[in-house]
């Protein structure tokens, strides 16, 4: 590594020519040549996170590697932080074991978590040997937690003291330069026994009131806590009910194993939302565009090879209705916007059904009553658009019958769309099937098979009126 000369990035002379503001990437390829690690990190502590983050990701693979090592790995547990889940452990995996290591003991111990257990075995195994014992030991505990439970949400580090401790003590902890003390994240005080069981919880109102020889027995009260593997929608439960910034989590023997926050809950909602809208649109994981080439094609292949399956099921109807179609062509112009306006009512309701799953406001056993609320409100919509369109079809080919043809079963399709769209997201995730995959394909094939089906017999049965 070569002594190159520092350059000050808030001297207006010298700061102007640390970096393009529109293409770092730029600069950090030239510091990354040039062999200049303070140059690199200058960069990036002039960037935000977020622009730091997506200049690394304008970099080769390789690039990336030697920047992160090259970064102090405090500034590159930073960047890993702020990378969605699925492009971080893409980072993490092709460097060093040693380097990869260093950055990883910066990352607060949820995160870890995630990343090492996304790593391939040999991967995270030959990482967890260059770390310290007992912190790869932690991060072993932790990624065994289902993700979507308080064990998999939690952060390892507790603001907690022993029942035979004062208050004194907590407020020497809280006045002291403890580096760690970031990580707590607002938690309160926890008081545990001598077998590491949460017994109690001190506010900081108290503390603050309190002599400093009280005993911490005196002054805490019985904590709210969650279980390692309470689901998320259970803490959400209780984070909306009060307004805690936080939960302390305990395991199957009371023992106090770590805290979950608000933010953490918060932000694994998000996530999840997320992931559920891009798996309807045939996106599969955190798919992001700096990913290699045959990754990404290989995920949408997936879906869209699927698809043509489904769209031959949809033309082999209008296949048996040749004739119809060649009689009136009028109704070729209708038959898109029936099993269109159909697919956008069931959208709805999947949309509907997806969120009350994930709130925990509906479950699988409630499929009657879904039903029955999403028929009442397709039999609302469906007359409604029916008469519309019917009164569309009407004016625009001047045939009152083709009008009906259509309205009626634009009608009756979108009763059949809402029906299905409120309901199989419910039984799919009774058989333990993802949702929010397969319901969009089941929904689209359906409603174009019913509304094909519904305008071409219609129109057959009432052919001598068409014509």
């Amino acid at each position: 590594m070569t002594d190159a000369p520092t350059i000050d990035p808030r001297d207006p002379e010298e700061g102007a020519r640390l970096f393009d503001p529109d293409e770092p990437w730029v600069s950090l390829r030239e510091a990354l040549e040039a062999d200049d690690p303070q140059r690199l990190a200058a960069i990036f502590e002039e960037l935000s996170l977020s622009d730091g983050l997506r200049a690394l990701l304008q970099l080769e693979a390789e690039e990336r590697t030697s920047v992160l090592a090259a970064l102090p790995p405090e500034l590159a547990a930073e960047l890993i932080t702020e990378a969605p889940n699925e492009q971080a452990v893409d980072l993490v995996e092709h460097m060093e074991a040693g380097d990869a290591a260093d950055i990883i003991e910066e990352l607060d111990s949820d995160i870890q978590a995630d990343v090492v257990g996304e790593l391939d075995k040999d991967d995270a195994d030959a990482i967890l040997a260059e770390m310290e014992p007992e912190e790869a030991a932690e991060v072993l505990r932790l990624a065994e937690y289902d993700d979507d439970t308080a064990g998999g949400l939690m952060i390892g580090e507790t603001f907690s003291f022993p029942n035979t401790d004062t208050v004194g003590a907590v407020i020497r902890r809280l006045t002291s330069e403890d580096e760690d003390f970031e990580r707590y994240r607002g938690q309160h005080p926890y008081i545990i026994d001598e077998e590491g069981r949460l017994i109690g919880v001190v506010s900081l109102r108290n503390l603050l009131t309190a002599k400093r020889s009280t005993a911490l027995p005196d002054i805490m009260v019985v904590p709210m806590s969650v279980t390692t593997d309470t689901p998320l929608e259970d803490i959400q439960d209780l984070l909306d009910e009060h307004e805690f910034l936080g939960l302390p989590v305990i395991d199957s023997e009371g023992k106090l194993v770590g805290t979950v926050s608000r933010s953490a809950i918060s932000d694994a909602l998000l996530e999840r939302s997320e992931s559920e809208s891009l798996r309807r649109q045939g996106v599969f994981g955190d798919e992001l565009r700096s990913m290699p080439l045959i990754l990404r094609s290989r995920r949408r292949l997936a879906w869209l090879s699927a698809n043509i399956i489904l769209n031959v099921i949809a033309a082999s109807v209008i296949s048996v209705y040749e004739e119809t179609i060649a009689a009136v062509i009028a109704i070729a112009i209708f038959l898109p916007m029936v099993s269109d306006m159909s697919g956008c009512s069931g959208n709805q309701s999947v949309a509907v059904s997806l969120r009350e799953l994930a709130l925990g406001l509906t479950k699988p056993v409630d499929v009657f009553r879904v039903w029955a609320k999403e028929v009442s409100v397709g039999v609302i919509n469906g007359v409604v658009l029916g008469i519309l369109i019917g009164i569309v079809a009407w004016i625009w080919k001047g045939n009152a019958f083709l009008g009906l043809v259509i309205g009626l079963a634009l009608a009756i399709n979108t009763v059949i769309a809402v029906s299905i769209g409120g309901v199989v997201p419910l039984l799919l995730k009774r058989f333990n099937q993802d949702p929010a995959v397969a319901s969009g394909p089941l929904l689209t094939t359906i409603t174009d098979v019913a509304g094909f089906f519904l305008v071409l017999s219609l129109a057959t049965l009432m052919m001598p009126l068409l014509v």
